[in-house]
């Protein structure tokens, strides 16, 4: 379970991601704070997050640096405009996480292609593991 500061950060990176296309959209913020909720962030301290920049934490486990680039990626496709700027950060995050460029673009595509913009656990954990094998 990710520390306070962990949750903040991972909140922080969020939000500067939300913004990448220079502005943050309604749809973008209450999914932001269903995250916070989830996350036993209160709305406050969430609300705050807008204000200062909090340090990233880097996230060792492989298994949360794929549920945060899913969660990026939901909050990529949440306002239904998916921007060059958003496809590019996305990518770069995914890499800096140390996660494979290949998985990440098969997760992309199967979401683009998805009605809902989103793709089942199952699916995305067998696309990150059948990379390391």
């Amino acid at each position: 379970m990710p520390t306070k500061i962990q949750k903040l950060s991972l909140l922080s990176d969020m939000i500067s991601f939300a913004q990448v296309d220079g502005k943050l959209h309604e749809k973008e913020y209450l999914f932001l704070s269903m995250i916070a909720v989830q996350l036993g962030v209160d709305k406050d301290t969430f609300d705050q997050l807008f204000h200062q920049e909090i340090k990233t934490e880097c996230i060792k486990s492989e298994f949360e640096r794929i549920q945060q680039f899913y969660r990026l990626a939901l909050l990529m496709h949440c306002d239904g405009v998916l921007h060059e700027r958003e496809n590019i950060a996305i990518h770069e995050i995914g890499v800096n996480m140390g996660l494979n460029p290949f998985a990440i673009n098969r997760v992309l595509k199967a979401m683009a292609k998805s009605p809902t913009r989103m793709v089942s656990p199952d699916f995305l954990l067998e696309v990150f593991q059948e990379q390391l094998n």
